[in-house]
């Protein structure tokens, strides 16, 4: 079954909000694939080196918590 990779990386930049911390960093615990994708489309730092975090951009901390808040609370469906 073909699978949607827009899709996979919204749900990733959206999960990286629940690890974000006030100094725009998050864990990088996730497909390196995906997150290649966010880099490539500005919304996170090079995700290759050696740090378990990774930088989220201005651009990529608003766009990782409305879709935290599309794909996982409750009523925003």
């Amino acid at each position: 079954m073909p699978v949607d990779e827009p899709k996979i990386d919204e749900a990733v930049l959206g999960l990286l909000y629940l690890t974000l911390h006030k100094d725009g960093r998050a864990w990088k615990g996730f497909d390196f694939e995906a997150m290649n994708h966010l880099h490539e489309k500005g919304f996170i730092g090079n995700p290759v080196n050696k740090d378990k975090a990774v930088a989220l951009t201005d651009k990529g901390v608003a766009e990782s918590k409305r879709l935290f808040e599309l794909l996982f609370m409750k009523g925003k469906e």
